[in-house]
């Protein structure tokens, strides 16, 4: 789950790089769409509105309106939100420097937009049109003529080449990676610009392989050269002067830190495209940023908030009994739907000698009893997490399939035994809290690793060193999930910790691998690309700031993600997938935490909103964490106020 929870429940931490990026890549259920020309044959140049990185896009080039948005939607009126995932101390997200908002991509238009209703597919924003050939060697984008920034001045070519080389130069690891594969840029004229692309394993014919590097330039939000240029401004640095945009709104008031209030542009040249029609419907829209999630939770019950995704099952199962709710002047809904994530957990940093053997963190894991976790505090709600890949055709299910073998077999001598014969899977408990079969094969594991008991410590047999360590969190609603783990830890000797940091000092712990065990979670947005490089790849174990906290060194796995970058099909990309998936398991990295599907929602009732609800990603668009489709009704509204809300 992300460090602002984003895309899971009851954790801290999804990558904090990919906090305040407006271009999350949006994924959404796959729609057939025969709206769309078939695929390139080989050799074919194709010029389209859309990109689909698998099959054909759902919208065709006439289409007027996304499904799920309602076009005669109202405008007006004020959104109140609120985050209790710490502060912000930068506008700027490039960096590794600093705290930003990931509300930030508000203001910010890319070339292409996400719809929500299919898995990566994306159409143009800032571009027109987009021409690439079949093997996506190079993309060919055409901008609008008007599209313009806040300040009057248009969106050129050379925003687009300055914003990709400021991510090349100046962007965290993790961030950087989705340019890596540009490997030329040729500004043509003021609205067209070709991107050249590296795109190894790449062959004719090839477009689940290729289209992705494309498709995540086209989200990059486009910076404003002029601006950025100016005396006294600096990308590398950062920053809480409001940057200039071209998106929908604008940064009216910055209160660092506590407060960010944005006002819709009635000047945005984008309104009445296709891919904005019923969307963006508030005129100003307010975020108050809170320390502590129950002191955010109940200004919220209060009424100082408008609208809030649940992502704590006390709070979701406990907390929601108040007048205001009997009453239905409080909306308390289930959102039927799918976010794509990654593994989730308690991270270990194997750079340390005590986390260096996989026996001892899988003795860690198997101390960790999440079926009386699940009883005891979640209510039951949350399935147990088993995979670094959570999406329908990545996940390694049951044994190897033929084509995972075939990419397996060549590491047998390397890889433990049961890799190839098993499903690898996190160890089901009793559910009493103290299963002791689970703890005596925690103990053998230990013993084996060359640990012994000392009076009431585990102690390294050969160093004497005790077996101890400290758990980052960053929010203290996660201290009653940790301090069960600490406790069956202590039963066997082992001193574990917890320490609750604002989101400034868990940022800086983690890019400065300055942890022991941290709570994090990973971001998975099929199909994959260099992304996963930089989470599981040797070369950036090392690297400061990037997404590789483990400090994963496997040339298997290095082995993998070539595969799984550079494969030809996206068949070959999920064999890919799940095969690294069944080694990442059996490297134990991660004590896995939970999830659960859907979203969990409250609101007050001043809302109105299209009957069709997007199935996936809802309220992720822009950071917003709100659905954009929605607007305020005038009735309900009306109504609330005289009401009141408590």
């Amino acid at each position: 789950m992300s460090s602002n929870f984003s895309n899971q429940m009851e954790s801290v931490g999804i990558e904090m790089h990919w906090k305040g990026l407006a271009f999350a890549l949006l994924v959404a259920s796959l729609a057939p769409g025969a709206a769309s020309a078939a695929e390139p044959a080989a050799g074919e140049v194709r010029t389209t509105h859309a990109i689909a990185v698998d099959g054909a896009p759902k919208y065709g080039a006439d289409f007027e309106h996304f499904d799920y948005a309602d076009p005669d939607a109202p405008k007006g009126g004020t959104l109140r939100l609120s985050s209790g995932n710490g502060s912000f101390d930068t506008l700027n997200n490039l960096p590794v420097q600093g705290v930003s908002p990931r509300n930030i991509g508000l203001i910010y238009d890319s070339l292409m937009v996400a719809s929500q209703d299919e898995i990566a597919v994306w159409y143009g924003l800032l571009a027109e049109s987009v021409e690439y050939p079949d093997d996506g060697s190079s993309a060919l984008f055409t901008l609008r003529p008007e599209a313009r920034f806040s300040d009057g001045e248009p969106v050129t070519t050379e925003d687009v080449a300055w914003t990709i080389r400021a991510y090349k130069e100046h962007a965290q690891p993790f961030l950087k990676a989705y340019v890596d594969a540009v490997s030329d840029i040729e500004v043509i004229d003021d609205r067209r610009i070709r991107l050249s692309f590296d795109q190894p394993g790449s062959q004719p014919g090839s477009q689940t392989a290729s289209l992705k590097p494309i498709s995540q330039v086209a989200s990059l939000p486009i910076l404003a050269k002029h601006w950025w240029e100016a005396e006294g401004r600096d990308i590398s640095r950062s920053t809480l002067e409001p940057p200039v945009g071209s998106g929908p709104y604008q940064l009216a008031t910055v209160e660092p830190g506590r407060r960010l209030i944005y006002e819709r542009n009635p000047d945005y040249w984008g309104r009445d495209l296709p891919v904005n029609r019923g969307l963006w419907n508030f005129d100003r829209i307010e975020y108050s940023y809170f320390r502590d999630r129950t002191v955010e939770f109940e200004a919220f019950k209060a009424g100082q908030s408008d609208f809030r995704h649940e992502f704590t099952s006390l709070f979701w199962a406990t907390g929601y009994d108040i007048p205001a709710v009997k009453a239905g002047r409080l909306i308390k809904a289930e959102i039927p739907g799918r976010d794509f994530r990654g593994m989730q957990g308690y991270f270990f940093n194997t750079r340390l000698p005590m986390f260096a053997d996989p026996r001892v963190r899988e003795a860690l894991g198997l101390l960790f009893d999440f079926e009386w976790v699940n009883e005891h505090l979640f209510y039951g709600l949350y399935e147990r997490l088993d995979t670094y890949f959570l999406a329908p055709g990545y996940s390694a299910k049951g044994l190897p399939t033929p084509e995972e073998l075939a990419l397996l077999e060549p590491y047998r001598d390397e890889l433990p035994k049961e890799v190839l014969t098993e499903e690898l899977l996190p160890p089901v408990s009793n559910g009493s809290g103290a299963d002791r079969r689970l703890i005596r094969e925690a103990i053998r594991l230990l013993r084996a690793a060359g640990y012994e008991l000392q009076g009431n410590s585990l102690v390294n047999a050969t160093t004497g060193k005790p077996l101890r360590f400290e758990i980052l969190l960053q929010s203290p609603m996660f201290e009653r999930v940790t301090q069960p783990w600490i406790n069956s830890l202590r039963r066997v000797g082992i001193q574990a910790t917890m320490r609750v940091l604002d989101s400034a000092q868990f940022q800086a712990r983690y890019q400065d691998r300055d942890f022991e065990v941290i709570s994090f979670a990973y971001t998975f947005y099929p199909p994959p690309g260099r992304e996963e490089a930089d989470r599981f790849g040797s070369a950036a174990a090392d690297q400061p700031g990037s997404a590789n906290l483990i400090g994963i060194k496997s040339p298997v796995v290095d082995a993998l993600l070539e595969t799984l970058i550079g494969g030809k099909t996206l068949e070959e990309k999920q064999a890919a997938a799940r095969a690294l998936d069944r080694v990442l398991r059996a490297g134990h990295y991660v004590v896995p935490h939970w999830y659960k599907d859907g979203y969990w929602i409250a609101h007050w009732d001043r809302f109105g909103f299209p009957e069709t609800q997007p199935p996936y990603d809802f309220g992720q668009a822009n950071g917003i964490a709100f659905q954009p489709t929605w607007w305020i009704d005038p009735e309900k509204d009306a109504a609330l106020k005289q009401q009141g809300r408590t």
